[in-house]
């Protein structure tokens, strides 16, 4: 019997989320389902590819080599499916979006990518801004739609609707005596620590101020920047510790670059969010393009790294599976 697509596809699931029953439902299909294909996917290849502990599967030395191999080839079914569905695409026109800078920078780019692989006739233009000023350019009708992560100012023309949740971490330098520990008790760690933070106007600072309340007073901000890479960079020299989206993290924290440490005693999620005017008229790409952003909100697991481009692919491809 020859490896299928499927097995590769439960194996990398498996691997992201090492438990057979997280895997089953990142995939929709029974944990017995996973099972099996797992165990086949190992009797063909001579050997285990995951080593147990408890209910985790952690990756092998095998698992480890095949894993980018099995990203690969499925990546590639993808492409093929996707370019020989442009044949028949029919969909034209044009979509003005803001997004926020942590969506803007960080998610946007990866869906409208995907967008326009199955829409290449509909040219999409992003600007990116803070919250702030995204609210202000979908108030004065310059853009057909915003993505936003902050409060926003309660213009009564301006309608929203929720899209996914975020969940913001404090970042540290791999030197930071924080980088030992793997949460930030708010009440313990707070003193006595250089905070860089982003601009005024940003979602991001508006939200940790926000989150922060009471303890925003012992917050030693030594410097603001405009752009959360500027504060990664700086975080990374050693210049202090900040509060960030987790979605902006990705490779830093994968690489060792950063520590990134969830806030104990405070709740850090928050709601992303859609914004419109309330008379805009929608048009077909439009509604085709908010349709398919509507994938991040299936998720479950949606406030991970999703600032990675294979891993919005396995959420698109599931998305696709279910409409079918």
């Amino acid at each position: 019997m020859s490896i299928t697509l499927r097995q590769l596809e439960i194996f990398i699931a498996v691997a992201e989320t090492a438990q057979v029953t997280k895997a089953s439902k990142k995939l929709f299909v029974t944990q017995s389902a996973v099972s099996m294909a797992l165990a086949e996917l190992e009797n063909q290849l001579g050997g285990s590819l995951f080593d147990r502990h408890g209910r985790s599967l952690l990756l092998n030395a095998r698992g480890r080599f095949l894993l980018p191999l099995s990203k690969d080839i499925t990546g590639q079914v993808s492409n093929i499916e996707t370019i020989m569905s442009e044949r028949n695409d029919k969909l034209e026109g044009s979509i003005e979006i803001v997004a926020s800078t942590t969506l803007g920078n960080y998610i946007l780019p990866y869906l409208i990518g995907a967008f326009k692989k199955v829409h290449p006739n509909v040219h999409v233009n992003l600007l990116v801004f803070n919250t702030r000023y995204a609210e202000k350019l979908v108030f004065d009708k310059e853009v057909d739609v915003g993505f936003v992560e902050g409060p926003l100012t309660g213009r009564d023309e301006v309608q929203w609707r929720p899209w996914f949740e975020d969940e913001l971490v404090v970042l540290c330098g791999p030197t930071d005596p924080l980088a030992h520990n793997e949460v930030f008790d708010i009440d313990q760690d707070l003193k006595g620590k250089k905070w860089i933070m982003r601009e005024s106007g940003s979602g991001t600072a508006a939200s940790v101020r926000e989150r922060f309340g009471k303890y925003m007073d012992d917050v030693n901000v030594v410097m603001e920047m405009g752009h959360p890479e500027a504060v990664k960079r700086a975080v990374e020299s050693g210049a202090g510790i900040t509060c960030l989206s987790a979605l902006s993290i990705c490779r830093e924290a994968e690489n060792g670059w950063l520590k990134s440490l969830k806030v104990e005693g405070l709740d850090m999620k928050r709601q992303l969010k859609i914004i419109q005017r309330k008379d805009t008229e929608i048009s077909e790409a439009l509604t085709e393009f908010l349709s398919f952003c509507d994938v991040m909100t299936i998720c479950d697991d949606s406030r991970i790294c999703l600032s990675s481009p294979w891993k919005l692919q396995s959420l698109l491809a599931r998305h696709s599976a279910m409409k079918k």
